[in-house]
């Protein structure tokens, strides 16, 4: 009998054992869903995006139950593809690129784990697929912040009617950059308008090309480029002190160095871009089959302060920047 009871009580210790085994496994990883989150670079816009895409999912499935892995590549895409493998070596459930470098490299580091993009302009441009039909295919999907360009060029000229030279200036890195300036120098040319591309580098060549598009133009454009977004003081140094006004892709450029733009929220993209995650994590749906979102408004904005500086009055039916 005290036999048959220790081994007993040692069956019991052992099943006890591994239960607490599966226990502290289960704890670990806390039931929760593992999403990584390669943000480009920090600025205005992308933060939006980031914050509404965390919040979507927090407000869908509660915040206990996601854990979120969020790295900023610091503006450099050899460090976003190392954030990506890092994610892809964690095993995350899903990965949020948020902009266009983060894109291509979540792209190129997986082709099992989901992956959302969000803060992409055209995902045909940056994922080099001919003929894009609006769904990716494959593990990807996400939104876009593409706001009508036709619009955008139309803003030229009805803030600056007199221009007849307008500098179109990117970052000649993001790829729909390129792709934003193309649509507007072609729109502009419909127009009789001499449009001319000022591609720069990266920010240490930017007030160069900055200050000889000023010099040769007498209106700028800027397309929702990251670069530029974190580099608006330089632009609005040299452009303010020679009177050339700035028309911006999106309103965090044009808080810092325009004076209008047709812009997205994107804050509110972002919480498209996490809706789409809670259906593919929570309500199993295929990511290969879900195409690109766009964001469903866009509201025109003007910069009060840089209208004042540049003499320059607001339009009618443009909101100031700042105003509800």
């Amino acid at each position: 009998m005290k036999r048959a009871l220790v081994i007993l009580l040692a069956l019991v210790m052992c099943i006890s054992s591994c239960m607490s085994l599966v226990s502290c496994s289960d704890d670990s990883a806390d039931g929760k869903y593992k999403i990584g989150i390669c943000q480009l670079v920090e600025h205005v816009a992308l933060d939006a995006a980031t914050e509404g895409f965390k919040q979507a999912i927090i407000d869908e499935l509660g915040a206990d139950a996601v854990e979120f892995d969020v790295q900023n590549g610091q503006g450099d895409p050899a460090t976003c593809s190392t954030i990506a493998n890092q994610f892809v070596s964690n095993n995350v459930d899903l990965i949020m690129a948020n902009a266009t470098n983060a894109l291509q490299a979540a792209a190129a580091a997986t082709g099992d784990i989901p992956i959302l993009g969000t803060s992409v302009t055209e995902y045909g441009v940056a994922l080099e697929i001919k003929d894009f039909n609006g769904t990716v295919g494959g593990n990807i999907s996400g939104t876009s912040d593409l706001a009508p360009l036709d619009k955008q060029a139309a803003m030229i000229t009805e803030w600056c009617p007199e221009a007849k030279t307008v500098g179109l200036l990117y970052c000649s890195k993001e790829a729909n950059s390129k792709y934003q300036v193309d649509v507007v120098k072609a729109e502009l040319e419909k127009k009789n308008i001499t449009a001319t591309l000022y591609p720069f580098t990266d920010s240490n060549d930017l007030a160069q090309i900055c200050t000889t598009a000023a010099d040769n133009c007498d209106v700028i454009y800027v397309p929702t480029d990251n670069t530029v977004a974190e580099n608006t003081g330089i632009i609005d140094n040299i452009c303010e002190p020679k009177k050339i006004p700035v028309i911006a892709g999106e309103e965090g450029i044009c808080s810092g160095c325009g004076i209008a733009t047709l812009s997205i929220s994107y804050y509110d993209l972002g919480y498209t871009t996490g809706k789409m995650a809670v259906k593919i994590l929570r309500d199993g749906a295929k990511i290969s089959e879900m195409p690109i979102e766009y964001a469903d408004k866009q509201t025109p904005k003007y910069n009060a302060q840089n209208c004042e500086a540049l003499g320059i009055a607001p339009l009618e039916g443009y909101t100031a920047i700042g105003e509800n």
